[in-house]
């Protein structure tokens, strides 16, 4: 199941790289490369095998991290990269932007387009707040929340299954790229684990999250099917 699970994605990864190299070579072949923005991206990442897992919807990086690539001739540079937390939320506002439009205030993202020209805002984002509702459901994974700065995690899980919990967990992604060793709680961790705490508790505010008190109905257990057998 394994073998054919990870070869079935590396077959789309591979059918999605073919596509693009169709669209890029119709710009050149057209003309209109000099003058097309072209952006690529997707949902959340894919587990294929760590922490346990296959598929996503958990805040580890496997299935966190997006990927994100634009090319804009005269603008971006060729081979350049950006390390500035961006999201999904932002590529509306950025459209807009480039289209000359106006962006609606209630939107909650931010264009880009000064970070493709190299020049990041002082007040852009500091963290990047994630929310899993979905529980009970069919994947079974807990409601949590919560931020990282790409250099440390704070999560939260608070229910699952119809029951209220309160586990936490706080990630150094520096020493702990792959996320094995929770340092919730320790000392040598309280400074990190405040300010994030405080910044989990702003961005909330931001978006207007609502208290999630409602854990939902568990999910009865499934039950056998009745089996019977042909008589002769």
């Amino acid at each position: 199941k394994y073998q054919r699970y990870v070869k079935d994605y590396l077959r789309c990864v591979k059918s999605v790289d073919d596509g693009i190299g169709e669209v890029l070579d119709y710009l050149d072949e057209s003309g209109m490369t000099e003058k097309t923005i072209v952006m690529y991206s997707s949902d959340q990442g894919w587990y294929l095998g760590e922490h346990g897992w296959f598929d996503k919807r958990w805040m580890y990086e496997e299935s966190l991290r997006t990927p994100l690539l634009a090319r804009w001739p005269g603008k971006i540079a060729p081979g350049s990269t950006n390390d500035d937390i961006v999201s999904n939320l932002d590529f509306a506002e950025t459209f807009l932007d480039l289209a000359g439009l106006e962006v609606p205030s209630d939107m909650q993202g931010r264009s880009l387009v000064s970070l493709f020209k190299g020049k990041t805002p002082d007040d852009w984002r500091e963290v990047f707040y994630y929310h899993y509702y979905e529980n009970p459901g069919a994947h079974n994974v807990a409601r949590h929340y919560g931020v990282t700065d790409g250099k440390n995690k704070l999560i939260r899980y608070y229910a699952l299954e119809g029951k209220l919990i309160d586990d936490w967990e706080l990630f150094d992604l520096k020493s702990d790229p792959n996320e094995l060793q929770s340092v919730y709680g320790s000392t040598d961790y309280a400074k990190v684990q405040k300010r994030l705490t405080q910044q989990l508790a702003a961005a909330q505010k931001q978006f207007g999250v609502p208290e999630d008190t409602d854990p939902g109905t568990a999910r009865k257990p499934r039950q056998p099917r009745n089996q019977t057998r042909n008589k002769k």
